[in-house]
């Protein structure tokens, strides 16, 4: 039986067999070209290395997280304020209601950091 000249098969699902259509201004395809040919590739090898290995900016934090995060801050500030104390030798003494409230505060801040609301 007689062999088939040419390259071998590759690999099935390293296929490349979907396309995604990106629309470029003339000097933004001149400047894809040049970076592109700076690597000695096609613009379209460019693209992709550059999309897949790049590290992506972090996704906007939600509004309601910065408040939790602003609401958590002050706590944390309290709580400092009352260590240093503390360590420093001082007799501190806290409310029992701040304590309360405190522990309150807490387990609501954890509960919405993972997406749970806390029955009231």
């Amino acid at each position: 039986m007689k062999r088939k000249g040419g390259r071998p098969k590759g690999d099935p699902a390293a296929l490349r067999v979907m396309t995604i259509g990106v629309r470029v201004s003339l000097d933004e395809y001149a400047a894809l070209r040049q970076k592109a040919a700076q690597m000695s590739m096609t613009p379209a090898q460019w693209l992709r290395e550059a999309a897949l290995s790049r590290r992506l900016p972090s996704p906007p934090v939600p509004p309601v997280n910065r408040e939790r995060y602003a609401e958590l801050a002050r706590l944390a500030a309290n709580l400092n304020q009352i260590a240093h104390r503390a360590n420093e030798g001082y007799a501190v003494t806290v409310a029992d209601v701040f304590l309360r409230q405190l522990m309150e505060e807490v387990s609501r801040l954890r509960l919405a950091l993972i997406g749970e609301e806390q029955s009231e």
